[in-house]
C-alpha cells in the first residue's frame, strides 16, 4: 500500500493485530475473560496530519453462542475513511468478523468485506491454526501459548493479557497471505491526555521482526489500567504526519454481565458475512454504562439502557428568556417540552420539542420563529426522527431527517443519505442527554452531534462548581463548556450551568456572538411530572 491512508490502514489493522497475538503468546494461562463482554461497542476517531477526522473505526462484541457448529464469541470491526481522505486519498469501507474460542481467544472462522475504492470483495473461511510447535517461532513456543490470529481476534486477545510493565509479548498474526512475527513491549504506566480528557493508561510499543518499514512508524498503543484494558489511543509516526486513533465512545456492560454469564445468542448458520452496520441489535439483559479505566472520561455514544433513571419525565416544560449584553429586557424566549411516551412512527419513544422566537423590538428588527421536534428512543434518548422548521429573517427552511442508529445512517427529506457514527444526537436530544452525564469537575464527556448535515464531536467539559443567581434564587450549579472538534470549535464560547440536584436543570447558557454576549436564563424552576 503506497498511499498515505493505505499505510495508515496497514498500521491500524495489521499492527494492531500483531499486538494481540503477541499477548496471547505471552504466558501459559494468562487469559482473562474480562475484555470479552457481549454488547461492548468501542468507536474511534482517526486523525492524520492536518485532517482531524480522517477515518472512523468501530469494534463490537456482537454475541456469544453456537457458530458453525461450535461455541464461540463473535467479534466485529468496521473501518472507514471519511470526507476529504476518502474522496481524494484513499477510500476504505471495510467490515471484518472473527469467531473465537471462548476459552483461548483463538479464531476458528474469519470473514471480511473489503471495499477498496470501486472494488469490493467478500471473503470467508476457517482460520488455520499452527498444528505443531515446530512450526512456531522459538520465542512464542517458549512462552507456551501458540496460535495465529487475524487482526480482530488479536486485538481482543492482547487485552486479555496481564500487560505487566516491562513484559514482552511475542505473537504471530496472519492477514490475507501475509504473516507477521512481532512483539508488544509494555513500556509502563502513565497519565494519558487526549482530546476527551485524561486517564490512567498502560503504554505499549509494537515492533515487527525483520520489518524496518513497520518499525519506523513507532507504533504505540495505550490501554486503560484496569481489568478490561480498553485501547484508548493508538499512535504512529508517518513521514507526512502523526496518525492518532482516539476513542470517541465506549458502550460497555457492567462487570456482572460478563461473557461467562451472558445468554448465548442464536446460532448462525450463514457462511457469508452480513455487513457490520445493519447487524441484529445487541440487547444485553442488564446493560449499564461504566467508565473504562480509573479516570476515563469518554461518554458512551449510542449505548443501550444507559439511562435507567432520567432526571426528567413526560410533561416537563422549561422556559428561557434571552438577553443581549447587559440589557434588562429579554430579546427572545424559548420553550422546551417533553411529550408523552408513546409509539411514534412505529417506535417506542419520547417526543421532545422546542420553540424559539424573538420578542418585541427584536422581532421587528430580526424575526426568529424556530421549531424543532426530536423523536427519541425512550431508553437511550437517541433520535430516530428530527423535524426542523426555521424562520430567521427572510430565510425559511424545513428539514426532515430520519436516523437509523443501528446502522449509522441519516436520510434527509431531499433524498440525501449520510453515514454517521452509531449513537449520533441532534441539537435537541443532546440538550436532554447531557443532563444524565457524569458532570463531576474536571471530567469530560464526548458525544457525536449532527450539525448542518455533518456529524461533529461535541465535547462537554465540567469546569467548576458555582452558585449562581437565577430568578432571584441562588442555586448550586456546575459550569460546563461546550466545544466541537473543528478548528474553531469554541468560537462562540458556549457555557452552560447545570443544577446539582437530581433534576439536573439547565439554568443558564451564555455565548459570544457578532452582536455581543448573549445569555439565556431559565425563567421558571419547573416541577418534573413523572
Amino acid at each position: 500500500m503506497l498511499a498515505v491512508l493505505a499505510a495508515f490502514m496497514w498500521l491500524l489493522v495489521v499492527n494492531a493485530v500483531g499486538q494481540d497475538s503477541a499477548n496471547m503468546s505471552a504466558v501459559r494461562g494468562s487469559f482473562s475473560l474480562s475484555p470479552y463482554r457481549v454488547g461492548e461497542r468501542l468507536s474511534y476517531n482517526v486523525s492524520f496530519s492536518n485532517f482531524p477526522t480522517a477515518a472512523h473505526v468501530e469494534l463490537v462484541i456482537a454475541g456469544r453462542g453456537t457458530y458453525f457448529a461450535r461455541e464461540g464469541i463473535e467479534l466485529r470491526a468496521h473501518v472507514e475513511t471519511l470526507d476529504v481522505v476518502s474522496a481524494a486519498l484513499y477510500s476504505i469501507n471495510n467490515d471484518y468478523i472473527s469467531y473465537v474460542d471462548p476459552a483461548t481467544g483463538l479464531p476458528f472462522r474469519t470473514q471480511q468485506v473489503i471495499r477498496d475504492g470501486a472494488q469490493a470483495s467478500n471473503v470467508s473461511g476457517d482460520a488455520t491454526q499452527v498444528a505443531s510447535a515446530s512450526a512456531l517461532p522459538a520465542q512464542q513456543t517458549a512462552n507456551g501459548v501458540p496460535g495465529v490470529f487475524d487482526f480482530v481476534s488479536a486485538l481482543y486477545r492482547l487485552r486479555a493479557l496481564p500487560l505487566a510493565p516491562g513484559s514482552v509479548y511475542p505473537f504471530v498474526v496472519r492477514q490475507n497471505d501475509n504473516e507477521y512475527q512481532a512483539e508488544l513491549r509494555v513500556m509502563g504506566r502513565e497519565i494519558l491526555k487526549t482530546s476527551t480528557g485524561s486517564s490512567n493508561a498502560i503504554a505499549g510499543q509494537v515492533r515487527v521482526r525483520g520489518n524496518k518499514q513497520a518499525n519506523d512508524y513507532q507504533l504505540r498503543i495505550y490501554f486503560t489500567d484496569d481489568e478490561w484494558h480498553v485501547p484508548v489511543l493508538i499512535t504512529a509516526q508517518h513521514p507526512a504526519g502523526e496518525i492518532r486513533a482516539e476513542i470517541a465512545s465506549a458502550d460497555l456492560l457492567a462487570p456482572s454481565d460478563s461473557p461467562a454469564t451472558a445468554a448465548p445468542n442464536a446460532a448462525i448458520a450463514s457462511t457469508t458475512m452480513p455487513p457490520l452496520k445493519g447487524q441484529r441489535p445487541i440487547a444485553p439483559s442488564n446493560p449499564a454504562a461504566i467508565n473504562p479505566g480509573n479516570s476515563i472520561v469518554v461518554r458512551p455514544i449510542g449505548s443501550r439502557g444507559v439511562l435507567p433513571g432520567l432526571p426528567f419525565g413526560a410533561g416537563e416544560e422549561l422556559n428561557f428568556n434571552f438577553f443581549l449584553g447587559t440589557a434588562p429586557q429579554p430579546i427572545g424566549k424559548a420553550s422546551f417540552q417533553v411529550r408523552a411516551r408513546a409509539k411514534y412512527f412505529n417506535q417506542d419513544g419520547l417526543l421532545l420539542t422546542t420553540m424559539m422566537q424573538t420578542t418585541d423590538a427584536a422581532q421587528r428588527l430580526f424575526p426568529v420563529n424556530d421549531q424543532i421536534s426530536s423523536y427519541v428512543d425512550a431508553t437511550t434518548l437517541l433520535p430516530f426522527r428530527t423535524e426542523l422548521r426555521l424562520q430567521e429573517g427572510k430565510r425559511r427552511a424545513n428539514l426532515l431527517v430520519n436516523l437509523n442508529q443501528n446502522v449509522g445512517s441519516a436520510v434527509f427529506d431531499d433524498g440525501a443519505r449520510l453515514e454517521i457514527p452509531v449513537g449520533t444526537h441532534d441539537l435537541l436530544s443532546v440538550f436532554y442527554a447531557l443532563r444524565s452525564f457524569d458532570l463531576t469537575p474536571p471530567k469530560r464527556n464526548a458525544v457525536s452531534l449532527l450539525i448542518n448535515k455533518r456529524p461533529r464531536l461535541l465535547i462537554v467539559t465540567a469546569l467548576q462548581r458555582q452558585t449562581i443567581e437565577v430568578g432571584n434564587q441562588r442555586i448550586p450549579a456546575v459550569q460546563l463548556s461546550l466545544v466541537t472538534d473543528d478548528a474553531q470549535g469554541d468560537r462562540f464560547e458556549l457555557r452552560l450551568w447545570m443544577s446539582l440536584d437530581s433534576r439536573r436543570l439547565p439554568l443558564r447558557l451564555t455565548a459570544s456572538t457578532p452582536l455581543g454576549p448573549v445569555r439565556a436564563d431559565l425563567a421558571i424552576i419547573p416541577v418534573t411530572v413523572q
